[in-house]
Parts: C-alpha cells; structure tokens; sequence
C-alpha cells in the first residue's frame, strides 16, 4: 500500500506516511488559503462520489456525466475513470465551489473529505480483511496545518463523515485492484459493462428491472429490495454483476428459472 508510487505524479513526492496516526490540521474561512486546494485539480470520483453528487444536484447519472464529468480509461487496466472536469477558467476552478466555500459540502466527495490525507487500501490476500493505511498530502498553499485542532484518524474519518464512503469505496477497490486487471486488460464490450454499473447508476436500474436481468441472475430477497428501495443497495448489487461477470467471482449466482 504505498501512495508514493501508485499516486498521481504531481503529488508523489508531497505524500508522508502518517506515523503515529495524528495531524495537526483544521480547515474553515479564517484560514488564509481557504478554498485554494478546490482548483486545478486531477480528481477521481468513486461510484459512491457520483452517486452522492447526483442525488444532491437532482441530475440523472447520464444529466451528471455529461454536465460535470471526464471519462477516461486507465491505461494499463483499460478501466474507465470519472475524473471531475474544472471549470474553463484561467484558475480552473472547482465548478462546485463559491467565495464561501463548498456548494455541495453534505455530499462532497471523498477524496475531499479525507484532504489533507490520502488512504490507501487493499484487501487481505488470506482473511480478507481491509488493510489501510493513511498519508499526509503537504502542498505548499495549505495553511492548514498552521491551525490547533489536532485529529487522529478515527476523529477525522468521524468528523468527515467518511464512513459510509469507506463502507463503498472498499466495494469498489475489490475491483479496481483486482488480480485479473493485472493479466489482461478489459474488453470494449467489458468497459462499456463497467462505465454503465459504476457510473450510470440510472441506466443500470433500468437494465436490472427493465430487462430479463432478474430472470438471469438469482439475487436474494433482501439485496433485490435494497436495489430497488435506494440508491447504495443498487450500487453494491452494481459491483457484484461486475464482479461476476468480469473475473467470475462467486458473488452472484444464476437463475435457476
């Protein structure tokens, strides 16, 4: 799990282990630097981000895409990528950000809420527990760690309201980081089945009970009504079609109908 050699190239060496698990850090208008790490960004968005964004701004996912996001395959794995396009500016902008700060802070994104850290994950090869491991992004504009308040991990994770992206993100990292990527990349025909469950949330609802999907596949009871009643129970029935269809992980049966 190092972010050092896995992280965008333009903060790999910004990046230091969080040692002793706390960080002097506090982030509100007084600070001098206030909204000046909402600009100029390369920022991925997980599904769970996107499906927050979508809700808070009463777009469709499709209405989300095209208005705020840039899709791009990941070059070695061919998986898409939702990065969050800024605004066509001369600062290049946040398009979610104002004077006062933040317009969707209750469904920000995760990345966001974790800044100044970044947590890298993966899952244990033998219990399959989720190992984590936290990083200090220091850039030279932040003043933040200039302020007193002083967190530990599970402070912030709390104060951030991280648990319940944690809770998908990890969802997600199962299959962004998933053995098969590494041997051979996704098929067109595969990214399309992953641009369509990850992030048109909308047009998989339909495609699940639109579809002869529930005559295909065996979904229990609960999962079905989870599906159909919000938003997060579709998405994690979203990543177990992944992946069963896309490393045949046993996560998802078929009908016997």
């Amino acid at each position: 799990m190092k972010l050092e050699t896995s992280a965008p190239r333009d903060i790999q060496n910004k990046l230091e282990p969080l040692q002793d698990g706390r960080f002097r850090f506090d982030c509100h208008p007084g600070v001098p630097c206030f909204t000046e790490c909402c600009r100029d960004l390369r920022l991925i968005l997980t599904p769970y981000d996107l499906l927050r964004l979508k809700n808070h701004l009463r777009l469709t996912s499709s209405e989300l895409i095209a208005r705020h996001l840039e899709l791009k395959p990941d070059e070695s794995s061919g998986l898409p990528q939702a990065f969050l396009a800024m605004q066509d500016n001369p600062r290049r902008t946040c398009p979610f950000v104002a004077a006062e700060g933040c317009r969707i802070y209750a469904d920000r994104p995760s990345a966001c809420r974790t800044y100044p850290l970044a947590r890298a994950t993966r899952k244990h090869a033998v219990h399959g527990l989720v190992l984590e491991a936290y990083y200090v992004l220091h850039e030279d504009h932040c003043r933040g760690f200039e302020q007193d308040r002083i967190f530990d991990t599970d402070q912030w994770v709390a104060d951030q309201g991280l648990v319940d992206y944690h809770e998908m993100n990890n969802l997600w990292m199962e299959i962004v980081t998933h053995r098969a990527l590494k041997q051979r990349p996704l098929t067109a025909q595969q990214m399309q089945m992953v641009y369509l469950a990850a992030y048109d949330l909308d047009r998989f609802r339909q495609f699940v009970f639109g579809s002869r999907f529930l005559e295909k596949f065996a979904v229990a009871e609960e999962d079905l009504a989870a599906a159909r009643d919000r938003d997060d129970g579709l998405l994690k029935l979203a990543f177990r079609w992944l992946r069963f269809t896309l490393f045949h992980d046993p996560v998802l049966g078929l009908s016997n109908a």
